[in-house]
């Protein structure tokens, strides 16, 4: 067994001549111990090199070429591997110049992306998938056999699929970016009252006939007054991605949600038209849930200025639009 005395004291004065700072990190019997088998193995070491800041230490190692060596003391957030050559940056060597947010211009003046952002948009959309899956596996079983296997467990099941859908609705039009507040509220006022009336129909109406809500809303059709409020939100909050982003499957939505159930309201639409209806919902709403994600996350933002400046105080809202007329006739003076 070779000794590494002399290259590990070499390795040390040249870690101490760079910056006595790190001297500590190199441990001998870390770093320089090798196995009998390596050493008869490999001959030509490969370079491990540390960069600190704009200091480079460059040592070579007796190392197999196929091992990847990471030293346990960094965090690495940035490595690349070339040539049996490790790069590996410090914990916060620079990890605030090298994140550096995108600056949008609004109306009210700058903002930027932060992580609650992103976080309730993630959850927002995240609801609109779980009520796009909750409504296609309830209304599956109208497409599906009767002797198909899951029909029975679908159908035993719908109510739970259906409460699924009305809180996975509800989270979204929690989080949902309407720059015009009261329009924001009536949606969820609509909600809340889509959901109490089905918790009364289920209680007073399903329940007592032995049957699941789903079933006694499609065998009476009057019901669908104490739920259709529920379905107006969704009809909102579809509305509005399909007028803002120009998305055809939301505007297409728009007009197949109220239509089949006003048809079944009023007994007028025959069962095919409806099943057909239904078909294309079930279609539409799981791409219109699924395109949701490529988008980019400022989209479902917004001009967040917009909601910066309704939060403030009324007398900080007349400042500020005092100072933004101020620069723009000094812009136009110039």
């Amino acid at each position: 067994m070779p000794s590494f005395s002399p290259r590990y004291e070499q390795a040390k004065l040249l870690q101490e001549e760079i910056h006595p700072r790190y001297s500590h990190l190199i441990k001998e019997d870390k770093v320089l111990k090798m196995s009998d088998m390596a050493l008869r193995l490999f001959t030509t070491p490969p370079a491990v090199q540390y960069h600190y800041q704009a200091k480079t230490l460059r040592i070579p190692l007796l190392r197999p070429n196929f091992i990847v060596f990471q030293p346990r003391l960094f965090s690495s957030t940035k490595s690349s591997v070339r040539s049996g050559t490790i790069r590996c940056k410090a914990t916060g060597e620079s990890s605030q110049s090298s994140f550096n947010p995108t600056v949008y211009q609004g109306i009210y003046g700058p903002w930027t992306v932060d992580s609650s952002d992103v976080r309730e948009v993630i959850l927002y959309r995240s609801g609109l998938v779980t009520a796009a899956a909750s409504f296609v596996l309830a209304a599956s079983v109208t497409f599906l056999p009767d002797n198909f296997s899951w029909n029975s467990i679908i159908k035993q099941n719908v109510d739970l699929f259906y409460s699924l859908g009305a809180g996975g609705l509800g989270l979204s039009l929690l989080l949902i970016h309407i720059y015009v507040t009261e329009i924001k509220r009536t949606l969820q006022a609509l909600w809340a009252v889509g959901i109490v009336g089905s918790l009364a129909t289920y209680i007073t109406l399903a329940q007592p006939a032995g049957e699941s809500l789903v079933q006694y809303v499609v065998d009476n059709p009057t019901v669908v007054w104490f739920i259709g409020p529920l379905f107006a939100a969704l009809t909102g909050l579809v509305f509005k991605e399909g007028l803002c982003y120009g998305k055809l499957e939301a505007t297409v939505l728009t007009f197949i949600i109220p239509i089949l159930l006003l048809g079944h309201l009023t007994s007028l639409m025959e069962d095919g038209a409806k099943v057909t209806l239904l078909g294309l919902w079930m279609a539409l709403f799981v791409v219109f849930a699924a395109r949701k994600f490529t988008q980019p996350i400022k989209d479902d933002i917004g001009d967040k200025s917009v909601f910066m400046f309704n939060a403030l105080p009324e007398k900080e809202k007349k400042a500020l639009v005092k100072k933004l007329e101020q620069q723009k006739q000094s812009e136009n003076l110039n």
